[in-house]
């Protein structure tokens, strides 16, 4: 009760109060003044606006291609038709006649840092068309015009190498030969009986391992290449090419096997190859071509027994052998001479399309025939040679 009168004796005077008023005062503040560094954490990346061309990127592999790699491809084509009538041949006499001959050589060699492969790949093939008179056994002869094969042969090498100087390399050599179709004694004995040749029979390879020098100098590019072991292997696949006989001698004896049931023969040994191959002039009006290649199984002679160095003594020997039972402890052996092959050619080019080409081959198989073989040829007509660079 005494707390409501004391509110009311006091609320006239809180009336009677006008408005309140405060005043604060602030003191002024002096601060020292500090550098500020601001530092930029972010690494900065400048951005290329190009972008990935594809266009760009496949010239770029061009020509590296281009660069590691050199190809040559040549084609050949030479052709010769003659006809005589009826009346010309009665009186002057003549023959018809068709000769066609095709060749295709390709040479790649890819290089990349110290490693180097040479390919080389060469097909020949020639056929001729003359008449030729059979007499059947009644007696009646006839005259037929006929097909017959004047050159065939297949050649196939690889040789790849690391290079060890300046102009020398090792490595290794592997050539193939062999022939694309049927070869006959004649052109009157086109039979079975008379087939002395097909593919693989014969077949040739040869695998050398040694080192290959190569001249620096551009007007005389020869190479050297030495092999001390080498390899030297003849196929006869065909078992009618081995039964046949010809010039006196059994298929299997002409191409140096041991006997009838052997299909193969693998020789062991060393071997040398000399290539020289130059363009003369400019334009290349004139290109010269030779190889030299020479064979010895030393190591398969020091390996047999019975050895004889002679044909015909081998020949009797062997027969005698026979007739006392063939008895394969003193089976008599011809001793293996050293083999050589020498091929050259000459191409002479008129224009760009037309070529003369004069080749020479000379070959020597002690095993296959005592005597040189050798071979001529002289080619026109139409040629090209394809090279990227």
């Amino acid at each position: 009760m005494k707390q409501i009168q004391l509110l009311f004796v006091l609320l006239p005077t809180l009336l009677a109060c006008g408005a309140a008023r405060a005043q604060i005062s602030i003191d002024e503040v002096k601060a020292e003044p500090s550098r500020v560094r601001f530092q930029d954490r972010l690494k900065s990346t400048s951005v290329d606006a190009t972008y990935f061309n594809l266009a760009r990127y496949r010239a770029e592999r061009a020509a590296i291609r281009k660069e590691r790699n050199y190809l040559e491809i040549g084609t050949n084509l030479q052709g010769t038709i003659t006809s005589y009538n009826d009346s010309w041949i009665a009186v002057s006499g003549g023959d018809n006649s068709i000769a066609l001959t095709a060749s295709l050589n390709l040479r790649h060699v890819f290089t990349k840092n110290l490693f180097t492969i040479e390919t080389r790949f060469n097909a020949n093939i020639g056929y001729n068309r003359i008449k030729v008179e059979t007499t059947n056994d009644e007696g009646v002869t006839t005259s037929d015009g006929v097909w017959f094969k004047t050159q065939d042969e297949l050649f196939f090498s690889t040789a790849p190498g690391f290079k060890l100087a300046k102009n020398w390399t090792y490595g290794s050599t592997i050539q193939f030969r062999s022939q694309f179709v049927n070869g006959y004694k004649s052109r009157t004995e086109q039979t079975q009986e008379g087939l002395k040749s097909r593919f693989m029979a014969p077949g040739y390879l040869d695998v050398s391992l040694g080192l290959t020098y190569t001249s620096p100098h551009p007007k005389f590019p020869i190479s050297v290449n030495i092999s001390p072991i080498a390899m030297s292997a003849v196929f006869v696949e065909s078992k009618r090419v081995r039964d046949n006989s010809w010039d006196g001698k059994m298929g299997w004896q002409a191409y140096g096997l041991a006997s009838e049931v052997e299909t193969s023969k693998y020789e062991g040994g060393s071997s040398i190859q000399i290539n020289f191959d130059r363009t003369f002039g400019k334009s290349g009006y004139l290109r010269y071509n030779t190889s030299i290649y020479s064979f010895y199984g030393w190591i398969t002679d020091i390996s047999q027994d019975n050895r004889i160095s002679g044909y015909t003594d081998y020949k009797n020997a062997y027969d005698k052998w026979v007739e006392a039972g063939s008895d394969p402890k003193t089976k008599p052996f011809l001793q293996i001479h050293p083999t050589v092959r020498w091929e050259n050619t000459i191409n002479i080019r008129a224009t760009k399309f037309i070529s003369t080409t004069l080749s020479f081959k000379l070959y020597y198989n002690r095993a296959q025939n005592v005597a040189v073989q050798t071979q001529t040829l002289l080619q026109v007509g139409l040629s090209y040679t394809f090279k990227n660079k």
